[in-house]
């Protein structure tokens, strides 16, 4: 099957252009600079490294048709890639919840399965935000190896808290799987910080939440993440962090080393049914997922990537850059080599927008 997008503004990796791209099977077959010009932008996919439900669907639900309707709901929004993403839980929760991932993988009808995202269990018992208090542990190369089996060779990133005895055989063993260390649900001072990214705990979970902040005298985790040549990932509803401070961090961190994601939750674009996040009823105010009858209780996210790349350019982010945060620079740090750009040879996993940045088309491979 063959397709052709011709005169797009499309975003390369060599710039912005007017181009035209030929697919075939699936696959960027061609790219060239093109005679015609629509008010159409070309983009690649979101990915999407940190998620826990979305369209009525969460990954609580330890069932494999549940990461499929993700899959489907998220196509619709852009997202052509996405990292399910586990509570910290019981120890048969987890599990559950991880093989359910597995199996769903190969499944998909809309946006694939990237890898698993397990935020847990070894987080800080002073900073366990909406997890289940009932399943934290300090970090075990047991216990995560156990983790690693119920999905051999799909799990792809851990959050955990770097103070925690027991990092350092932890650390060795994600290393040895290929499981990036997120440095998350921490209590860590700057110097904590700083050992556990020598281990190998390189990239923010969430910057700015669930972590000690930034002091002038204490730079804390969030100096330690900021100063260092750590990657990270931060929410991008301007809610969880304020525009202004996230423009901040892209301006000093730079696009290639930092990866917006939704952290978003189970009822986010849910059209009907009873709305609930890890078991608990929630409703939606000022734009955050609350627990129903307790507003001063934040459950998480009812962000987009759709809406956190708009944002991006409405803070006065570049296009150019915009695309990194939201797609390619996840690609890279990940290791989904196929994915992230749009580049010859690669998956035709492309986002085709209208000027004012609203979706035109989807397009998954």
């Amino acid at each position: 099957m063959k397709k052709i997008l011709k005169g797009v503004l499309a975003v390369t990796p060599d710039g912005t252009d007017n181009l035209d791209i030929t697919i075939e099977d699936g696959i960027i077959a061609s790219i060239d600079k093109s005679k015609e010009k629509t008010p159409l932008i070309a983009i690649p996919g979101f990915i999407d490294t940190h998620i826990h439900g979305f369209g009525g669907n969460g990954t609580e639900d330890c069932k494999p048709e549940s990461i499929l309707g993700m899959s489907e709901s998220l196509i619709k929004f852009g997202v052509t890639t996405f990292f399910p993403t586990i509570y910290t839980d019981v120890e048969s929760k987890m599990r559950k919840s991880i093989h359910a991932c597995y199996e769903a993988k190969g499944k998909e009808k809309g946006a694939t399965i990237g890898g698993i995202h397990i935020e847990g269990p070894f987080i800080s018992p002073k900073r366990i935000g909406a997890q289940n208090p009932d399943g934290r542990k300090n970090p075990s190369k047991e216990f995560f190896e156990l983790l690693l089996s119920e999905a051999p060779g799909l799990v792809k990133a851990m959050t955990m808290a770097p103070e925690l005895p027991g990092t350092e055989e932890v650390a060795a063993c994600a290393a040895e799987n290929k499981v990036k260390l997120l440095c998350g649900h921490t209590n860590a001072t700057y110097e904590e910080t700083l050992k556990g990214h020598e281990l190998g705990v390189s990239h923010g979970t969430h910057l700015f939440n669930a972590m000690v902040g930034l002091h002038h005298r204490k730079p804390g985790t969030v100096g330690a993440i900021l100063t260092s040549d750590m990657t990270t990932e931060i929410i991008g509803d301007g809610l969880h962090t304020h525009p202004a401070i996230l423009k901040m961090v892209v301006d000093l961190k730079g696009s290639d080393r930092v990866v917006i994601v939704t952290d978003s939750l189970r009822p986010t674009a849910q059209t009907e049914g009873k709305l609930t996040a890890n078991d608990v009823e929630v409703e939606l105010l000022n734009g955050l997922w609350v627990t129903k009858g307790n507003p001063d209780l934040i459950q998480g996210s009812a962000a987009t990537m759709l809406k956190g790349f708009q944002n991006l350019i409405g803070w006065g982010i570049s296009l150019e850059d915009a695309v990194k945060l939201t797609s390619s620079t996840a690609a890279r740090l990940y290791g989904l080599d196929d994915v992230g750009t749009i580049e010859v040879g690669k998956k035709a996993d492309i986002v085709v927008l209208n000027m004012d940045y609203t979706i035109n088309e989807v397009i998954k491979g």
